[in-house]
């Protein structure tokens, strides 16, 4: 197994059922329900120096949901372009979460589910299967969608085991 199936079976064995379409929506409610306990205070927490604030972890799922949106179009539709891949310690950087209030970033991310709910509910199955080339390695539509239902779960393990305790 190379390091790169290695780093996506990390993220696919968070996955708590096999069905992963369901599990979209229910790590999505998941995540809302978190968030939307927390104050405006609250959400600036991070656990250790150089960690992301709740602020800007929420804002990384949105981010790192929407560039999984497009290699799942692309990739869906036939696109034969190789997608680059991208930094999310930059993207975190550049993104000016903590700045923003936790309302609007709550209501992003549910955005965002929402329209990768609709994006893979509607593909026809045929195109689960295709695969395209992103950040140098191949990968299939179903795969993409996947890791967005186990990437999310990962953070959530992060955010209960790392932040909540704390701030409890």
């Amino acid at each position: 197994m190379s390091d790169f199936q290695k780093y996506v079976q990390r993220y696919l064995d968070q996955i708590p059922s096999e069905d992963w379409i369901g599990e979209l929506k229910i790590s999505g409610e998941k995540t809302a329900e978190i968030y939307a306990a927390l104050t405006e205070e609250q959400s600036l927490f991070a656990y250790a120096e150089g960690k992301w604030t709740l602020k800007e972890l929420l804002l990384h799922l949105s981010d790192t949901e929407r560039i999984f949106q497009y290699r799942i179009l692309a990739f869906a539709r036939g696109d034969k372009a190789e997608l680059q891949g991208f930094d999310e310690e930059e993207y975190a950087s550049a993104s000016f979460a903590n700045n923003r209030s936790l309302e609007s970033l709550l209501e992003e991310y549910k955005l965002v589910r929402k329209s990768s709910q609709i994006l893979i509910e509607t593909l026809e199955p045929s195109v689960l299967n295709n695969t395209g080339i992103a950040n140098g390695n191949q990968l299939a539509v179903e795969t993409i969608g996947k890791l967005i239902v186990g990437h999310n779960y990962h953070h959530l393990s992060i955010i209960k085991e790392r932040y909540l305790p704390v701030l409890e």
